[in-house]
């Protein structure tokens, strides 16, 4: 998991437990990465993240403004939002679908093959193959794409893509019931994995582009939502 992903999910933490408020101090940058285990420097990488995030503010010196203070909640409340949106029929399926078309082709086109996100993308498409289980599928299917996203790299954008991709993975899910054959479908959505991940090795961005814009939109096609995309 990045960095400033696992520091974001202990705020998360923290602010759930009570343990840390908004307007709260996070621990000098030493105790957190002894806690978190992980490196100063990632530590820090991961406050730079999260204060262009607007989740964070970092002050310098000492005094009353000095340290990290949380200054509102982390861009998972957005992924719990979308959740509860989508769930309740407030926010269009179609709106999610479309922005995340344009989240993904965007990271497709720029990711750099020889990115190590990409052999994590690899490694998780080979765990896929052995996989008959749509629940399990669709969470490989999740960080798939979180890998390919990564690999452009483009920390903000990563972010974004994890909270709104991860918002819909149970949306998602639930389509499977629409589908005639999961088998088939899986097998499509192999097949269909296997040609990004080849175009961005292979230095085509626009083919990795138009591929995942296709791959996306033809599952909630299939699904039954294709009218409304």
């Amino acid at each position: 998991m990045r960095t400033h992903r696992v520091v974001l999910q202990w705020i998360e933490e923290q602010l759930s437990s009570g343990q840390l408020r908004v307007g709260g101090r996070l621990p000098a940058e030493r105790t957190l990465a002894e806690q978190l285990g992980v490196s100063r420097t990632s530590v820090r990488e991961a406050i730079r993240i999260l204060e262009a995030l607007g989740v964070v503010r970092a002050g310098v010196g000492s005094g009353p403004d000095a340290g990290t203070v949380v200054i509102s909640e982390p861009t998972a409340a957005l992924g719990s939002a979308l959740r509860l949106h989508v769930a309740t029929s407030h926010l269009p399926v179609a709106d999610i679908v479309q922005t995340r078309v344009l989240l993904e082709s965007w990271a497709a086109a720029r990711a750099l093959p020889d990115s190590p996100a990409l052999a994590e993308a690899a490694s998780l498409l080979e765990q896929m193959e052995g996989s008959g289980d749509p629940e399990e599928f669709l969470a490989l299917d999740v960080r798939f794409h979180l890998a390919l996203a990564d690999a452009a790299g483009n920390v903000v954008v990563s972010a974004m893509m994890g909270s709104l991709r991860e918002s819909i993975q149970d949306y998602a899910g639930r389509l499977t019931g629409n589908l005639p054959d999961w088998a088939a479908t899986a097998a499509r959505l192999r097949q269909e994995h296997r040609g990004i991940l080849a175009a961005i090795t292979g230095h085509d961005g626009a083919a990795a582009a138009r591929l995942v814009a296709e791959h996306i939109e033809g599952y909630y096609a299939e699904a039954g939502l294709g009218g409304s995309l």
